[in-house]
């Protein structure tokens, strides 16, 4: 599985994304791909899985199928680490 979350690293919810990184990695051990909607990735990813609300946290298979998104709030960190 591969788990992302796009956000934009210098907007009004960049603290609180990183803030929920930090007590992901803290409380798991394991990190998230981070991913910043601006770039040329970022847009990529958001024309492809249909992202249209920031931040967004995509779950996906290892060929790319959607299992899970959330977008403008976060998942509980025990459900999200089930996808990471």
């Amino acid at each position: 599985m591969k788990t992302v979350i796009l956000f934009r690293p210098n907007s009004e919810h960049a603290r609180r994304v990183q803030d929920y990184l930090r007590d992901f990695e803290r409380q798991t051990g394991k990190k998230i791909m981070q991913m910043d909607v601006d770039s040329v990735e970022g847009i990529d990813t958001c024309r492809l899985y249909d992202i249209v609300s920031y931040p967004a946290i995509l779950a996906t298979d290892n060929e790319g199928h959607i299992q899970q998104i959330w977008q403008d709030n976060f998942p509980t960190i025990s459900e999200l680490s089930y996808y990471v």
